[in-house]
């Protein structure tokens, strides 16, 4: 029976702006980078998220069959979301959002995911589920998504990343509460340092990826840019190096590492409900190997332009 790794959130169109070169337009979103990502890694992967019946859309779409992505929403009537990248002089993108987030009903989304499991009269496993960004926090399909990992946790890990975009959810708290309701369902949660700290502006970045993983995750991360990555486990909390690279940009950076991270697991066998114990148990060694494929992933992807996860063989 094949495994699949299933991936619900945002997709969009970036426009990437900047004073020294011309304007690029990109597929992009966060859990549709990861998608990408997962699917360049050589994983089987379907991807939930809606786009629109625009020229848009149609990028959306090619770009996910032309990395092998299985698509489960057909284009909807409502335009396709745009994100505008403005990237500073070192390379980081600040973001603008011009965007909708709906999704059919939590009932006939599950259906349609069953459908993909079970097209061509073939069965399919859902190992793992990842959902992020604004997928969990923008209403009206927020809701939708937070139902689905009710009814999936007790038969796949899930992961989550919070990718927090003020400009979209300006409510500190609202934010911070649906953050906190989305790590109480994951297994792994990778967030960023620009994340937690608008989260939680008043508290230590440790003791914020202590107290989540005491929550339920098996494996909170949290990466620091240039710096390192920090790693909190039932073992502990432990800092790890990032690889070091010359930067063309940040775009989807954080995305394959995400993808990286959720691969080097699967590969382990740390993947899937059957799994958690394992996970929950994972050694200081499989910690730093996996967080040290994963920050190779990231550094492959910003020392190009755009949103450009590695292949495996890139890997090594």
């Amino acid at each position: 029976m094949t495994d699949y790794v299933g991936v619900i959130g945002e997709a969009l169109v970036d426009v990437v702006l900047s004073d020294t070169a011309t304007p690029r337009v990109h597929v992009g979103g966060s859990p549709l980078n990861v998608a990408v990502g997962l699917a360049r890694l050589g994983e089987n992967v379907f991807f939930a998220g809606r786009y629109g019946h625009d020229d848009y859309g149609t990028m959306v779409r090619e770009y996910l069959d032309r990395n092998g992505v299985t698509t489960v929403l057909d284009p909807d009537g409502l335009p396709t979301s745009v994100a505008t990248a403005r990237l500073d002089p070192t390379g980081v993108a600040h973001y603008e959002f011009d965007l909708d987030w709906s999704l059919p009903d939590p009932d006939e989304t599950a259906r349609l995911v069953r459908a993909v499991l079970d097209r061509d009269g073939r069965a399919r496993t859902l190992k793992h589920l990842h959902t992020g960004s604004i997928a969990t926090m923008l209403e009206p399909g927020a809701s939708t998504v937070m139902e689905l990992l009710t009814t999936l946790e007790p038969d796949v890990t899930l992961s989550y990343d919070p990718n927090c975009r003020p400009s979209i959810v300006p409510d500190r708290t609202t934010a911070r509460r649906r953050a906190e309701e989305s790590v109480a369902f994951a297994d792994i949660v990778h967030a960023s340092d620009e994340d937690l700290a608008w989260l939680y502006p008043d508290r230590a970045l440790e003791d914020v990826i202590v107290e989540w993983q005491r929550i339920e995750p098996a494996m909170v991360v949290v990466t620091r840019g240039e710096t390192s990555i920090l790693c909190a486990t039932a073992a502990g909390v432990t800092e790890h190096p990032v690889t070091p690279v010359e930067v063309a940009d940040t775009v989807g950076a954080g995305d394959s590492f995400t993808a990286a991270l959720l691969v080097a697991l699967k590969d382990r066998g740390l993947l899937g409900a059957e799994n958690r114990k394992e996970l929950r148990s994972i050694s200081p060694e499989d910690t730093a190997a996996v967080l040290a494929y994963a920050a190779r992933a990231a550094a492959i992807t910003s020392s190009r332009l755009g949103a450009d996860p590695p292949t495996r063989d890139e890997l090594g």
